[in-house]
């Protein structure tokens, strides 16, 4: 593996608040590949995507990105490599007063000089490949959650990022929706080159979509690996994680069933 094969790398990271949530943590990904963090609630893991992304600072260590410190750059320079990346939020992040057109053309029209024409023909584009098609002029309080979950991989993607961050993107969706946006982002991989780290805790989605998996516990990263060796673990807490049988209402293939 050469270095243009490495797009994200944590060396000796600690991110937390007052104190480290995450200590000593190495961690790679390769271009083109979806990594999976793992981890239970508290563990850390979003914790950890807000530093890498560059919203809360690190208590130690470095964050490379594109092979440049994130932390490293003024504020000119890291909004520049930033460019080059995407984000979907757990919490879709969509401004409820934009239309979902709107919301998916903000990123071109805050960061590039394209005409409206343009603007108008690539948000159109990136909608159908999500299964949008025809509700551009919708706002996301008329949109189920299944749907305002696809407008957020959209817009996060509307730059063609080369790598591209998504924070729970299935929670809380039924199994058939959830593996829809599973089914969305192999598209994006497949189709746009675009590398993956994704934030989730659904069995299903991690072994849908992930290549590999990094699991975090008690403040540590405690394995890595593909996903058939970690279910191979013989760390109690990794093999728990993933031979879960009735976690609260889980259905056999490892989603909840919940509503859209």
């Amino acid at each position: 593996m050469t270095a243009d094969d490495v797009v994200l790398s944590c060396r000796d990271l600690a991110v937390g608040y007052d104190r480290p949530v995450l200590a000593h943590i190495d961690l790679e990904v390769r271009r083109g590949e979806i990594c999976a963090l793992l981890g239970g609630s508290g563990s850390g893991k979003s914790t950890l995507l807000r530093t890498i992304i560059g919203l809360q600072p690190p208590l130690a260590g470095e964050v490379f990105v594109l092979g440049e410190s994130m932390y490293g750059l003024a504020g000119d320079e890291r909004g520049r490599l930033l460019r080059r990346t995407g984000t979907a939020f757990q919490q879709d992040a969509l401004f409820g007063s934009m239309t979902i057109a709107d919301n998916v053309a903000l990123p071109l029209r805050e960061l590039t000089r394209l005409p409206e024409p343009v603007i108008g023909e690539m948000v159109r584009m990136r909608l159908a490949r999500v299964g949008l098609a025809g509700l551009e002029h919708r706002r996301p309080a008329q949109l189920s959650g299944g749907q305002r979950k696809r407008a957020a991989l959209a817009r996060a993607s509307i730059l063609d990022p080369e790598l591209m961050f998504c924070d729970e993107p299935s929670a809380g969706l039924d199994p058939v929706v959830a593996a829809g946006i599973d089914a969305t982002l192999l598209e994006f991989r497949a189709a746009l080159g675009i590398t993956l780290v994704v934030v989730t805790h659904e069995l299903a989605s991690i072994r849908a979509i992930a290549d590999r998996a990094v699991m975090f516990a008690d403040g540590e990263l405690r394995a890595s690996g593909t996903i058939d060796e970690l279910s191979r673990s013989r760390d109690p807490d990794v093999y728990g994680f993933f031979h879960r049988v009735a976690d609260q209402g889980a259905t056999p293939n490892g989603r909840r069933a919940l509503a859209t």
